[in-house]
């Protein structure tokens, strides 16, 4: 696509609206520009909150003011204005002192802990299962295909199948650095196990190989072809050691 795509053509992808040539040509366009992916997968995570809503939009009342674009609109314009806010709030508490500047290092440690984004990602779609996929498919070419068109040159997804586990969908993120993406497998049992891949942190920052336990999750995590890179599974059973025999065959 030699042309940034239109607001109409984003909005038209994200209801599957446009045909195999356009489509496609939209998502050469997000592959290459993360910050807009991310902004489109918000709107499709919106999209999957209204089909939740109303079981499915076709049933939406022929109104400009409820179709699903609109919806989505104001959805996205309530979620910048409570960001704001957030925002506004951690000022007054820097401006408040002492005691703002304790929760200010709080919140700073914790961001700064190693692919924290990673472990709450997990928490998101497995444990509190307040996020649902973007894709789902128990097929690895497809979960492979699909990180392709977000992440140039990223490492092949994880074979887990030796374990037992297999791809059973993905879902796009937002960092301050761009696009991440989480890849869920899950076990005959259930178990979940998660692959994370996000740009690099603050000033390109690519982590050393590493690990970390946070609440019962353990963080096992490295860096390569100019990604950071972890995976996320229980901090107790077999699983930790599915993910060290799957990171060693990786790095």
């Amino acid at each position: 696509m030699n042309t940034p795509p239109s607001e109409h053509d984003l909005h038209a992808y994200v209801d599957g609206l446009l045909d195999d040539g356009r489509r496609e040509a939209v998502e050469r366009f997000l592959a290459g520009h993360p910050e807009r992916a991310a902004e489109v997968a918000a709107w499709q995570r919106d999209a999957q909150q209204l089909r939740a809503a109303f079981g499915s939009t076709d049933g939406l009342p022929d109104n400009p003011a409820l179709q699903p674009r609109a919806l989505r609109t104001r959805l996205w314009r309530r979620r910048r204005a409570r960001l704001a806010l957030a925002a506004a709030a951690v000022v007054c508490l820097f401006v408040g002192g002492l005691g703002g500047w304790h929760l200010r290092g709080i919140r700073a440690e914790t961001a700064n802990a190693p692919m924290s984004d990673a472990i709450e990602a997990y928490r998101l779609v497995v444990t509190d299962g307040s996020a649902l996929p973007d894709i789902v498919s128990r097929s690895e070419s497809d979960i492979q295909a699909w990180l392709d068109r977000h992440f140039a040159q990223a490492t092949r997804v994880p074979d887990l199948s030796g374990a037992g586990f297999h791809p059973v969908g993905g879902r796009l993120f937002a960092t301050d650095q761009g696009a991440a993406a989480m890849v869920l497998y899950r076990d005959a049992d259930g178990h979940a196990i998660s692959f994370y891949v996000r740009p690099p942190g603050p000033r390109r920052r690519l982590l050393p190989e590493g690990q970390r336990s946070d609440r019962g999750l353990l963080a096992q995590y490295w860096s390569g072809q100019g990604y950071n890179y972890a995976m996320v599974s229980r901090d107790e059973g077999a699983d930790p050691q599915v993910v060290a025999m799957a990171r060693r065959r990786a790095i």
